[in-house]
């Protein structure tokens, strides 16, 4: 008869948390029309707000593919967009 393992119950989570706002009671959610801002209002007047931005990545690559598959040739460095949200110092 096979054996049962036991897990451990405190694995690794890879979700960020915020235990400050444990317990407190929602009264609001709101997404801006432009999906750069996420707010979640309590009833206490306080505010848990996620800014979103996003960036691009371009990986810059030259391929030869006369036989039918794709070989690489050259890689260059990915180029970055920028970030457009205003830095938090």
């Amino acid at each position: 008869m096979a054996r049962k393992t036991k897990r451990s119950s405190k694995q690794p989570s890879s979700y960020h948390r915020f235990p400050e706002v444990k317990g407190k009671v929602v009264s609001l959610v709101e997404v801006d029309h432009n999906a750069q801002a996420i707010l979640i209002m309590f009833e206490d007047n306080t505010v848990l707000g996620f800014d979103i931005d996003s960036s691009h990545v371009v990986f810059p690559q030259l391929s030869d593919r006369k036989k039918g598959n794709w070989k690489s040739i050259k890689q260059w460095r990915p180029i970055y967009s920028p970030i457009s949200m205003v830095k938090w110092p």
